[in-house]
């Protein structure tokens, strides 16, 4: 084996959001099925962290350009975590305060990561769910004059992902087969952004939609109702609390009811949290691929769409970030904080291991 080498990226860069985006696409070879081929697109390669640097940087500059956002405004938003996490890195590049109601259920490394960041987190009551979260952000929105993100309903949510993901699977996949286009939701940005191309580009490219099956509101076929900005004035009836933290909000997002309207996936299959936080597991202990529930989900419904698959089908699989976001959730459950039986037992293989155990 020659020895690996290194030779820059030929350029240099004026910040740190020029470098969002570009994300890896990586081949599945000890755990996919030998008779299909399968690649990942490692969105924990962003600066952030996760896709939602995308988001984002979509967002800020698009409210900057039609001046909906002024210099030095504080911005406001809800979420779970990653998207708080991507405001927080361009609001810090950029000088923006930034406000996040997230609720107290999700991960404490999530809220501590935006307030390393400079933001401020205001936690929500977890029994009011992610409507309970969304319906603080507004008010303090409106009470302060404060520019809300709006990830939900802003038509930059999808822009920037066929502007930026779905070119990059395009260009990647150039000349080559794409049969398979795996995804979950959280707002919906990348499965609409990503489906529009895929549509127009490659149609014979079948889109892969999944969603918690304890809580399968877009199979459930009740969209909630909508306010004339298309913010949802009620959480979906057939929510349930679930542990893939990023996906699927207590209501059917604006954004993501464009997927639905047009048809922008072909199958819309469930999948159980256990599942997800078990083939994330797998991808890490036997790909070196670190990422978190949300990636392992998708991944889950891309294996159970293999088994099916014709021989020599080209599968790519969202895989939206990273593991450490889930250090205190039950992806981590059963990790041991000091040594086990086994590492013991190698501690006391040797001299020095047995002299350090007395």
């Amino acid at each position: 084996m020659t020895q690996r080498t290194t030779s820059g990226r030929g350029r240099r860069y004026d910040n740190v959001l020029d470098t969002i985006g570009d994300t890896p696409v990586i081949r599945i070879n000890r755990i996919a099925p030998e008779h299909v081929t399968v690649y990942v697109k490692a969105e924990a390669f962003n600066p952030a962290a996760s896709v939602k640097d995308r988001l984002a940087i979509g967002i800020i500059e698009a409210a900057e350009r039609d001046g909906t956002l002024k210099p030095g405004q504080t911005v406001v938003e809800a979420t779970s975590g990653n998207t708080g996490i991507g405001l927080a890195m361009v609001c810090a590049a950029k000088g923006y305060p930034l406000v996040v109601t997230m609720a107290e259920s999700f991960s404490i490394e999530r809220r501590r990561l935006m307030r390393f960041l400079g933001a401020k987190v205001v936690l929500t009551p977890k029994g009011l769910k992610g409507f309970g979260m969304y319906t603080k952000a507004k008010e303090l929105a409106e009470a302060n004059g404060w520019f809300l993100a709006s990830q939900f309903e802003t038509a930059a949510n999808a822009d920037i992902h066929e502007s930026t993901t779905a070119r990059e699977i395009l260009a990647d996949f150039a000349g080559e087969k794409l049969d398979y286009f795996v995804t979950g939701y959280g707002t919906g940005g990348t499965v609409t952004g990503v489906a529009r191309l895929l549509r127009k580009e490659r149609p014979d490219t079948r889109i892969i939609l999944s969603e918690p099956a304890n809580a399968a509101i877009v199979g459930s076929g009740y969209v909630n109702t909508r306010n004339a900005a298309h913010q949802p004035t009620e959480g979906h009836p057939d929510f349930n609390p679930h542990p893939i933290q990023g996906w699927t909000p207590d209501f059917i997002p604006w954004v993501l009811q464009e997927s639905i309207d047009n048809g922008f996936y072909d199958e819309l299959l469930p999948v159980a949290g256990p599942d997800g936080i078990a083939w994330s597991k797998r991808l890490a202990a036997e790909e070196g691929i670190f990422t978190g529930i949300s990636g392992g989900a998708s991944f889950a419904v891309a294996m159970q769409v293999a088994e099916k698959a014709p021989a020599g089908s080209v599968m790519l699989v969202m895989l939206p970030d990273t593991g450490e976001r889930y250090l205190s959730t039950p992806l981590f459950e059963g990790v041991a904080e000091n040594m086990t039986d086994e590492e013991r037992a190698i501690s006391l293989s040797t001299p020095y291991g047995q002299m350090a155990a007395e």
